[in-house]
């Protein structure tokens, strides 16, 4: 089954990047644009490595063909962190800045990927060992105890309680495992289904995940609308570059709300305050600022503020993954452990 899914998505993008390969590439990308190579030239000088020159010959036919970059770069299967920077350079026209936005997120989000899985690693070794285990006792210590107390009431009594006790705990502990396996994959099946203002309810109902949600839209928000500020475009016009994207769709769902707001005659500060997948910050940056340079000033060091926090939260988060897993696994053994030995510590006394 798992290898005719993998044999599935490897039909489906068979030219796809790894992860790695992809931040190379746009690392490459970048130097050689710096070096004077214009966007075609570089691209050319791409296909040199083997490794890259199918992709690499599906985003230049693309281009030739009359597709954006970042349309090109989508039909090359790249990572959509990479493709939604990419949108916005046919507004801003400023491509090596763009790509160094991008490299530098795409960068972080890979080593806080790397990051926890390292951390997770031994945690998910630990819980197939202990699942093993709970299955060895469950089917082979338990009926061998239940066996052995039968002759006795009272820790015949006990055994059956410890029984119930280790069932109860075992349906439960995979019944976890499997609703958050189901619910994930699930989620990443239909997501592309649900309407946004569905989205936005989930995402409202989770306490955890909304933090992070909010602070990423707030940061993705702050950095494309500062960097297409420089451009010297209105402020409706920026909104509406930025609603007609589909990478992220959050993004896209209020910047056309916020462009509805503006067609009214009304002034979007009230309506930033009523996201609550933007921080309140923005809404006292946009009110602070009528000038467009000094809102792009701020924006920008917001962004880079954001950053930091965000940086630093997933972090602490990711610190706490292993302390709170073995917590809970060694509770897990105690409640065991003293379910099993408490019918002979029972039946000592009746000796």
């Amino acid at each position: 089954m798992g290898l005719s899914l993998r044999n599935y998505f490897r039909k489906a993008n068979p030219h796809k990047l790894k992860k790695e390969i992809q931040l190379l590439f746009l690392t490459r990308l970048l130097r050689l644009l710096k070096n004077g190579y214009s966007l075609l030239d570089a691209l050319e000088v791409m296909k040199w490595d083997k490794q890259m020159q199918a992709s690499t010959a599906i985003i230049v036919q693309s281009l030739k063909e009359g597709s954006t970059l970042d349309e090109a770069f989508v039909k090359a299967s790249f990572n959509s962190t990479i493709t939604t920077y990419l949108y916005f350079v046919k507004a801003n026209g400023d491509i090596q800045a763009s790509l160094e936005k991008c490299i530098e997120m795409y960068q972080q989000r890979m080593e806080f990927t790397a990051k926890f899985q390292q951390t997770i690693r031994y945690p998910l070794l630990l819980l197939i060992i202990f699942s093993i285990l709970l299955y060895f006792i469950k089917n082979s210590i338990l009926p061998s105890f239940s066996d052995l107390f039968l002759t006795n009431a009272v820790t015949s009594s006990t055994i059956s309680i410890s029984l119930i006790v280790i069932n109860i705990f075992g349906t439960f502990a995979w019944a976890g495992i499997v609703i958050v396996l189901v619910s994930f994959f699930g989620w990443q099946y239909i997501k592309d289904k649900v309407s946004i203002e569905s989205q936005l309810n989930l995402y409202r109902k989770i306490p955890i995940y909304r933090s992070y949600k909010r602070v990423e839209t707030s940061f993705l928000f702050a950095t494309h609308f500062s960097s297409l500020l420089k451009t010297g475009i209105s402020i409706k016009d920026i909104l509406t570059i930025m609603s007609n994207q589909t990478q992220s769709p959050i993004l896209s769902y209020y910047s056309h709300l916020m462009t509805d707001e503006l067609n009214r005659g009304h002034h979007i500060n009230y309506l930033l305050t009523q996201l609550f997948l933007l921080e309140q910050q923005i809404a006292h940056i946009f009110q602070k600022n009528a000038d467009a340079q000094a809102l792009e000033k701020d924006l920008t060091v917001y962004a880079g503020i954001v950053t930091e926090d965000l940086n630093r939260r997933i972090t602490k988060a990711i610190s706490y993954i292993q302390p709170i897993f073995f917590i809970i696994l060694a509770g897990f053994i105690v409640l065991i452990y003293i379910t099993l030995m408490y019918p002979m510590f029972q039946l000592i006394k009746t000796i």
